[in-house]
């Protein structure tokens, strides 16, 4: 099966600090690669890159068509969007306008014009996002997960093919992330996504990937199943610096 998103080579270097050396990463239709590593691995300078971040070398295919270095706004508007770990919702819109703004300037570049319809789609992202409720609240009145799912409404109405989320369960309870994963596998089902994952949650990375890439200092480290990474020894020791099992 032909890869959606292909980045290939990728280094990143920031002065004399090599962040990424020569790491390849590849999403299949519809499939939800996890991307773990301890911190400073390089997980997000990675995500950048794939949303526009020029990197030193290397190339990014999406599609097959060449984005390395397109500005994210264009990005966005081929498919691709994201999540980030600090969410910064416009505080003074209301929860669906937040998720208008998105719809009409994201992918689709509507005017002020289509600002009816763009509530209508705002008003089903939110239904799937459980957010219904909070349609008409401030932005900034909102719960910390809330706003987690808020982040992730108003990357979905960019209408994208690949979602890159970027520890979207980071400070969720248990519970709220459990709810989350249900929701994100029923999404991807529904809307036919792809998924691209970053997260320090183990039992969310093991229930809801089905292939996990490993970073470490910047270098691909493992790749395989939740089952195979699990129990990858290097893994472990990158992860704990002891023998044992991720995930439990």
């Amino acid at each position: 099966m032909a890869l959606l998103l292909h980045a290939q080579g990728i280094s990143k270097d920031f002065g004399g600090v090599r962040a990424l050396d020569y790491v390849d990463i590849g999403v299949a239709p519809m499939e939800t690669v996890g991307l773990i590593g301890p911190n400073g691995a390089g997980k997000t300078t990675l995500f950048n890159v794939i949303c526009g971040l020029p990197p030193t070398a290397g190339r990014v295919f999406f599609k097959g068509v060449d984005i390395t270095g397109l500005p994210p706004h264009r990005i966005c508007r081929r498919g691709i969007a994201r999540t980030f770990q600090l969410t910064r919702p416009f505080g003074d819109l209301s929860v669906q306008d937040n998720v208008a703004a998105a719809v009409l300037f994201g992918r689709n570049r509507g005017t002020t014009a289509h600002i009816g319809p763009a509530r209508n789609s705002a008003d089903r992202i939110l239904s799937w996002l459980k957010l219904d409720g909070r349609r008409d609240a401030l932005a900034r009145d909102l719960l910390f997960s809330e706003r987690r799912r808020l982040e992730l409404a108003r990357a979905l109405a960019t209408g994208p093919e690949l979602l890159c989320l970027d520890e979207a369960m980071a400070g969720l309870t248990v519970e709220e992330a459990g709810e989350l994963v249900e929701i994100l596998r029923r999404l991807r089902q529904e809307l036919g996504l792809s998924l691209l994952v970053i997260e320090h949650v183990m039992k969310v990375v093991m229930a809801i990937c089905d292939r996990i890439v490993v970073l470490n200092h910047g270098s691909k480290l493992a790749e395989g199943t939740p089952q195979e990474v699990g129990s990858h020894p290097e893994v472990i020791a990158a992860y704990l610096g002891v023998d044992g099992a991720l995930g439990t």
